[in-house]
């Protein structure tokens, strides 16, 4: 098993110490370093093309690593499955039989196949994949809490707010919950004025319609912002009770709201139904498709992070009929939508801008059947498996048509280069012109390090490993 080794973990020698001294570097020093490192940490990035959105496609439920990007074809039968492995358009890069569309673009995306983690439960690896980090933050559990780290939306709107009406984040068709919210889908320690917008229905509907983006019967923009004046005026009345944080965060909700409503780009992105119905026939007209193209709507609005969710709440979980499931439900719409995304950002040049992410929480068990002797043996099944999973990245300057990383002859660990959930995180941050080691603060002002991964760098130099 691999060790992860941070390349920007904080490195102060004895001279630098003496430089600074100890009262010092508690109160000035420590900052100065932590800012001179992220500036040699950008300086490292610099030549990284910058994004000017992120969509990230979240397999929730974790998908097969080895029934989808890393077949095993060689390996004994209760190893590589059922599934065909076929050429894609990148030599050398075999993908399941039952993802044709993918293969036929392979030259659009990079895969890496060594991603790694080891926390194969949903709710603790949705929460490091959703933000970032490496192992759970003080005081987190297994349920959505403030305790929680930001993210990624969150954290870029706490880096670098904006004022336009235009959110830093969308979430959408669903809110992962099994009872309870799962982490990683909000801002966590940050608090909830940097919560990113959560659209909880499904776009294919022909009756989708986000109530908070539209205006009442016989109501204008205009009139709207008279009513928002009126309201400013009596807050300032009640100045006395900004003290309190609920308050707070109440009205910092009531002012995004009123921003994006007010904000026709955003407006019309959700206008889904004013797509032509050849386009939405490309991507599919399930829940996979649409919320794809949803998701380009928004970043052509401006939208910096937009998570898609392939699925409602563990989704791709297939501890049983892992191959009816995948070949007849998952795998067919998800070809469709992503493949048209990809064709589609490609085609209007929004490729260049628009970094494409596609990964899950981790993957699954390289042995038929999962972990003997459990509750969740299912002889047709594939268990939890952290010890390995695939990644896919697109646009933003990644060299597509490459193979990152490799796993070892069963798909149970990296073989080379193992890659964390830190990496991915600072790989979508730098992507962004953010800087992964800027710090935050939590509600108590206590200041962490957005990240501590680094950006995967052969992503864009084309330096395969």
């Amino acid at each position: 098993m691999f060790r992860k080794s941070h390349q920007h973990d904080l490195d102060v020698n004895r001279r630098e110490l003496l430089q600074v001294g100890y009262s010092g570097m508690i109160e000035v020093g420590l900052s100065s370093l932590l800012a001179h490192q992220s500036r040699a940490a950008l300086e490292t990035d610099r030549g990284h093309p910058r994004a000017k959105s992120v969509i990230l496609i979240f397999l929730t439920g974790a998908p097969s690593h080895l029934d989808m990007f890393d077949l095993k074809p060689d390996a004994a039968a209760e190893v590589r499955g059922t599934f065909e492995p076929i050429a894609s358009q990148t030599p050398g890069m075999l993908i399941s039989e039952h993802l044709p569309k993918l293969a036929a673009c392979s030259s659009k995306y990079a895969v890496i196949r060594s991603m790694t983690h080891g926390l194969p439960s949903h709710e603790h690896a949705t929460h490091m994949v959703l933000t970032g980090i490496d192992k759970m933050p003080l005081g987190a559990t297994h349920m959505a809490s403030r305790s929680d780290w930001p993210c990624y939306a969150s954290t870029l709107d706490y880096l670098r707010p904006r004022r336009d009406g235009i959110p830093n984040g969308v979430m959408l068709p669903t809110y992962l919950n099994n009872g309870y919210g799962f982490s990683g889908q909000d801002a966590g320690f940050l608090g909830a004025r940097h919560d990113p917008w959560h659209v909880k229905q499904d776009p294919n509907d022909p009756k989708f319609r986000i109530e908070n983006l539209s205006l009442p019967v016989g109501m204008t923009v205009d009139s709207l912002g008279q009513r928002r004046r009126l309201l400013d005026q009596f807050n300032a009345q009640s100045a006395g009770l900004e003290q309190a944080r609920s308050v707070s965060e109440f009205n910092s909700y009531q002012d995004q709201a009123m921003s994006i409503l007010t904000t026709s780009a955003v407006g019309r992105a959700f206008a889904i139904d004013q797509e032509p119905a050849a386009v939405r026939d490309r991507y599919g007209r399930h829940l996979f498709g649409q919320s794809l193209l949803l998701a380009r709507r928004l970043v052509q609005a401006g939208v910096p992070i937009v998570q898609a969710n392939m699925g409602t709440m563990n989704n791709w979980d297939t501890h049983n009929s892992n191959f009816t499931q995948l070949k007849d439900r998952l795998l067919p719409p998800l070809d469709l939508g992503v493949s048209a995304l990809l064709d589609d950002l490609s085609s209007s040049g929004l490729l260049d801008e628009t970094l494409v992410v596609m990964v899950g929480e981790f993957g699954r068990t390289p042995k038929l059947g999962g972990n003997v002797g459990t509750p969740s043996y299912v002889p047709d099944g594939r268990d939890h498996w952290a010890g390995v999973f695939f990644a896919l990245f697109a646009g933003a300057g990644v060299r597509g048509g490459q193979v990152i990383g490799s796993s070892d002859n069963i798909a149970a660990y990296p073989a080379s280069n193992p890659y964390y959930p830190s990496d991915l995180g600072a790989t979508i941050f730098t992507a962004l012109g953010v800087d992964p080691q800027a710090i935050i603060k939590d509600r108590v002002n206590r200041p962490m390090l957005t990240t501590e991964g680094a950006s995967i760098a052969p992503l864009f130099t084309g330096a395969a490993s």
